[in-house]
């Protein structure tokens, strides 16, 4: 038993708790993920970015969902995760990469307080071997899926973590919550997967909603803006610049021609957190 500190950030209405290694000794179990990041009984959050861990001249994080399982990227997180760094001074560059389970990311900062980053989220892929996606191998593009008795059109990408994108012509928190628990546990996903429904505005403009695989609902995510205009771009529906508006705000996310994405948004951070006895 131990105090434990934390700093606490938001990006878009999805908040991270940063768990610092150089300055706290705990244990991260699954147990204690789950009580830090309950509402009702914890301090209450997304996920805890685990970090920075400095090894091998590389700077790495480690991300886990509220229910203790560890994601291998997250959006939101990289910017958060990246205004720590700059906050304590472990990064004094405009720009550096960060390693992450999904890959590493190219982090740039566009004002000195870095509230406002740019990431290279990496490469999007649609083949099902890399997402994963069970069957034959294939690109998984507007594919019919059947989820909880129901036919769905679904896009699949991996952008370092797997997505389900679903187009519709309306959407709702409604109809993520109710279908998103189906869709992350589908048969064909054996790691699970994170859903997004999808209504397209304009050939530059989508609205999402999100249920993210170990965390549910998410009033926004970065990744899930990534895969969401990538699905949409691959189907013919937007260009290669889109703005994804999610409940949360809006994020923009840039499709180059070799399929390296890269994501735009805002930092800000909340509060400095004191944990007595963990």
């Amino acid at each position: 038993m131990g105090k434990c500190f934390l700093e606490k950030y938001d990006g878009l209405g999805n908040d991270y708790l940063v768990l610092d290694p150089n300055l706290n000794s705990i244990e991260l179990t699954e147990e204690k993920i789950k009580k830090i990041c309950n509402r009702n009984f914890g301090v209450g959050s997304d996920g805890i970015l685990y970090g920075p861990i400095l090894k091998d001249n590389k700077i790495k994080v480690r991300i886990f969902n509220p229910d203790g399982s560890e994601a291998e990227k997250s959006g939101n997180g990289v910017r958060i995760f990246s205004k720590y760094l700059l906050d304590k001074g472990y990064v004094k560059e405009k720009t550096f990469i960060l390693s992450t389970l999904g890959g590493d990311v190219k982090v740039e900062y566009l004002d000195k307080m870095g509230e406002k980053i740019k990431v290279a989220m990496g490469k999007v892929t649609f083949e099902s071997e890399e997402i994963p996606v069970s069957g034959e191998k294939r690109k998984v593009i507007n594919e019919t899926f059947n989820f909880n008795g129901k036919e769905f059109k679904g896009t699949c990408v991996s952008i370092g973590n797997p997505h389900c994108v679903i187009p519709m012509k309306n959407i709702s928190k409604d109809l993520a919550e109710r279908l998103g628990p189906y869709v992350e546990n589908y048969k064909n996903f054996p790691n699970k997967i994170n859903m997004q429904l999808l209504e397209v505005i304009d050939r530059n403009n989508i609205k999402i909603e999100i249920y993210e695989r170990g965390a549910g609902y998410t009033l926004a995510s970065g990744s899930s803006s990534c895969a969401a205009s990538c699905a949409a771009y691959e189907l013919g529906l937007v260009d290669n610049k889109v703005k994804v508006h999610m409940p949360g705000g809006i994020l923009d996310i840039e499709i180059l021609k070799d399929k390296m994405v890269y994501m735009t948004g805002p930092v800000e951070y909340i509060c400095h957190v004191e944990i007595p006895n963990i």
